[in-house]
């Protein structure tokens, strides 16, 4: 590498739907010796376009943002950047969920609870003799759920953001309110529903709340009703 190469700085795209935390991220990341950020986008499609625009070494990547579904976001954007180095921030950080993107190729998955330290460790991390270097940081609940033999209250293998959806789900709150409850995007609410129908082998709503109750990772939505109303008759 030449010296000219070596000064290159480091072109970031910063992609996160929440206004204040992105350009807040976007001024910690333009503070740091070597970095540039480029771009920022707020949904999974403008990430996409304004890859291709810009050509960024290092994308930086909430999932939990409209029109996103994060393996295709991923999937197009090595398609037409096979170099680009991707680091996903996220506050869901379930095991099924890392596993499946660090399959497709990110180069990283950091809980937002991280340090600034290792966010800019992770950007700045280079390849090195031919291997793909990847960074993990997740929280002390993804990693009790990875230590946990199965059945042994893993919760059925949800996540805990996963169980919070599906009790709301049996509580027969819309995609839209259990968004509005949790503080996420509907999107992010039925990404979570399929996750949660491929890891209970479940094909609706009302199959997968059943079947959570079978195994108790629910209480039933009966009885919930029933807990809410008190004593009335």
């Amino acid at each position: 590498m030449t010296d000219s190469a070596a000064e290159q700085p480091v072109r970031i795209l910063v992609a996160d739907d929440h206004t204040l935390l992105r350009e807040a991220l976007c001024d910690l990341l333009a503070a740091e010796p070597g970095f540039e950020v480029v771009a920022q986008a707020a949904t999974g499609t403008e990430t996409v376009r304004l890859a291709a625009a810009y050509r960024p070494d290092v994308v930086v990547l909430d999932i939990e943002m409209p029109e996103n579904d994060p393996p295709t976001t991923v999937r197009r954007l090595l398609d037409q950047l096979p170099d680009v180095r991707i680091i996903v921030l996220s506050m869901d950080d379930s095991q099924f969920l890392v596993q499946g993107l660090l399959s497709l190729g990110v180069h990283g998955f950091l809980h937002k609870s991280v340090s600034r330290e290792t966010l800019v460790s992770a950007i700045r991390q280079r390849e090195g003799g031919g291997r793909r270097t990847v960074t993990v940081s997740v929280s002390p609940e993804s990693l009790r759920q990875a230590a946990a033999p199965a059945g042994a209250g893993d919760q059925g293998g949800l996540s805990q953001r996963e169980v919070e959806v599906l009790t709301l789900a049996g509580q027969a709150l819309s995609n839209r309110q259990i968004a509005s409850r949790l503080g996420i995007t509907e999107g992010t609410v039925k990404r979570h529903l399929r996750n949660i129908f491929e890891k209970l082998d479940a094909v609706s709503r009302i199959d997968a709340v059943n079947k959570a109750v079978e195994r108790a990772v629910i209480p039933s939505p009966l009885a919930s009703a029933r807990s809410l109303g008190g004593d009335r008759a």
